[in-house]
């Protein structure tokens, strides 16, 4: 089954439970929104799959006017390992309000990263389930704020093999 119907089908289930839940009992909130949450998500799954980047890619990009690479990751784990040059916006500190101060124009070109992207390096990059990796939920969220040119670091690198260049920041 490819990716899209599995996603169309995970959708629909999850779409179908939030509705009978609904009839169960209404409890109304008009800032959340599952249904469009899943509607989304679904569009930036289409999306993201023509902007994964091997790791080659990412370094040509990440030198390129208007990039900025992402780092979602805490700020602890920030601190101990991170991307040279990476801008740090913890998770869930994404809001409105922060994106817009650290990215004003919505067409600047952003690369993200994750845990999930770096082997045999525990400590700052601990290993998430694949299905919750912090690239799926970054991903996500940017495109439902209107950042539309966001790439993201594809394959699993073993963090001693790779190109990328780290730093550390002091506490």
């Amino acid at each position: 089954m490819s990716y899209r119907k599995i996603m169309l089908a995970v959708s629909m289930f999850l779409l179908a439970a939030f509705v009978y839940a609904q009839d169960e009992e209404t409890i109304v909130n008009p800032a959340i929104d599952m249904p469009a949450y899943l509607q989304v998500a679904n569009e930036a799954a289409r999306h993201r799959e023509t902007h994964r980047l091997t790791e080659a890619e990412f370094i040509k990009m990440s030198r390129e006017p208007n990039t900025v690479i992402l780092d979602a990751r805490s700020a602890e784990k920030y601190a101990e390992l991170h991307i040279k040059n990476a801008v740090n916006l913890s998770f869930p500190d994404i809001t409105v309000d922060s994106l817009a101060e650290l990215f004003p124009d919505k067409n600047v070109r952003i690369l993200i990263y994750c845990n999930n992207n770096f082997s045999n390096a525990p400590k700052p990059f601990p290993t998430k389930r694949a299905d919750a990796s912090l690239n799926i939920s970054t991903y996500i969220s940017l495109y439902s704020y209107g950042y539309k040119n966001v790439y993201e670091l594809g394959p699993l690198i073993e963090i001693e093999k790779s190109r990328l260049p780290f730093v550390s920041s002091p506490k």
